[in-house]
C-alpha cells in the first residue's frame, strides 16, 4: 500500500526542505519523512508536516519529523503561505507559526522578490549560554553551548574544516545526542575571520546527520553566541555552503532580548508524492 500526501518543497539557502501539507498522525511522521528525505524519493535535508494551529492568532502550524525546532523550516512555510496569498512583487505579509521546538508563536514577515519570498524570522531566545570543554579521542576542544528547551547547538571555532574535523564533529554529534536526550543537537564549525559557518545537523529520532547547506537556527544560535560573550547588540551576514543567512541579536544585561534570523527563499517544486505505508516493504527486491 502507498500513502498519497501533498507537499511543497522549498530551497532556503540550498538547505532544502520538504513540507508536507496533508495531515498525518505524528506516530507516521519519521516514517514518512526518512522516505521522502531519500536521494530516490523527493531528496531534501529536512521534512515539516504542516497542521492547523490550535491558536487563533497563528496561520498554521509546524510540525518538524523529529519533533525538533527548524528557522529554514519556519521562513520556508512563511514564504510558501505568502505564494497561496498571490503576493505581487514587492509586496509583504507577516505570519504567526505554532512551531515543534517553540513555546511561543514564531512571527515572520515576508516581501516578494522576484520569485523569491525573503523572509525574516523571530527565533526563539536561547534558555541558557556557557563555554564548556570536552575531550574528545584525547583531545580537548574548546565549545560555545547554546542550549534551548529541547535541543542545543555547540559552537566551534576552527581555522580551517578537513575530513578529520568533519569526522570528530559526528561523532561528537552522537555523544552529545546520548548525553543530552535532545530532539537536536548541532555542532557548528565556525571561522571567525571570514564569518563563515559549516553547520552539522543530528536529529537521533531520525537517525540523521547532514552536514546542511544551510542552517537557519544554527545561525541564529551563532549571532547569540557571539552578542552573549562580546555583551554587544550585532548585526551580520554568516556565510554557509549554500548562500548567506543574516543574524540580528540583541543582549541586554548579559542575557539575549531578541533574536532573528533573515534570508530568500524560493519555492522549487509542488505536488503529490507517494510513501509506503509498511516499513517492510522499504528495499529492492532481488
Amino acid at each position: 500500500m502507498k500513502l498519497e500526501l501533498d507537499f511543497v518543497k522549498c530551497n532556503p539557502v540550498h538547505n532544502m526542505t520538504i513540507l508536507v501539507k496533508t495531515e498525518y498522525p505524528v506516530e507516521q511522521h519519521l516514517h514518512i519523512a526518512s522516505q521522502m528525505m531519500a536521494y530516490h524519493h523527493l531528496y531534501a535535508e529536512q521534512v515539516g508536516f504542516v497542521e492547523k494551529a490550535s491558536r487563533l492568532d497563528c496561520a498554521a502550524r509546524l510540525q518538524m519529523a523529529g519533533g525538533e525546532f527548524c528557522g529554514n523550516a519556519c521562513m520556508s512555510l512563511a514564504a510558501y503561505l505568502a505564494a497561496e496569498q498571490n503576493l505581487p512583487e514587492g509586496g509583504k505579509t507577516e505570519f504567526a507559526l505554532e512551531a515543534s521546538g517553540a513555546a511561543m508563536p514564531v512571527h515572520c514577515q515576508v516581501k516578494q522578490d522576484g520569485g523569491a519570498y525573503i523572509c525574516e524570522v523571530e527565533m526563539p531566545v536561547p534558555e541558557r549560554l556557557e563555554r564548556a570543554s570536552v575531550s574528545v579521542e584525547g583531545r580537548d576542544i574548546e565549545l560555545g553551548i547554546v542550549r534551548y528547551r529541547d535541543s542545543f547547538h555547540a559552537i566551534i571555532e576552527v581555522e580551517h574544516v578537513d575530513h578529520l574535523a568533519r569526522a570528530m564533529s559526528e561523532r561528537l554529534a552522537r555523544l552529545l545526542g546520548i548525553a543530552s536526550g535532545g530532539s537536536l543537537v548541532g555542532i557548528m564549525l565556525y571561522r571567525s575571520a571570514s564569518n563563515e559557518l559549516l553547520p552539522l545537523i543530528y536529529v537521533p529520532a531520525l537517525n540523521s546527520m547532514i552536514w546542511e547547506q544551510g542552517c537557519g537556527s544554527g545561525t541564529a544560535s551563532l549571532g547569540a553566541y557571539l552578542a552573549w560573550s562580546r555583551q554587544q547588540n550585532i548585526a551580520i551576514p554568516i556565510r554557509q555552503p549554500g548562500g548567506c543567512i543574516h543574524v540580528i541579536a540583541a543582549c541586554s544585561n548579559g542575557q539575549i532580548s531578541s533574536l532573528r534570523i533573515k534570508s530568500s527563499v524560493s519555492i522549487v517544486a509542488q505536488g503529490r508524492a507517494y510513501v509506503d505505508d509498511n516499513i517492510q516493504n522499504l528495499g529492492g527486491r532481488c
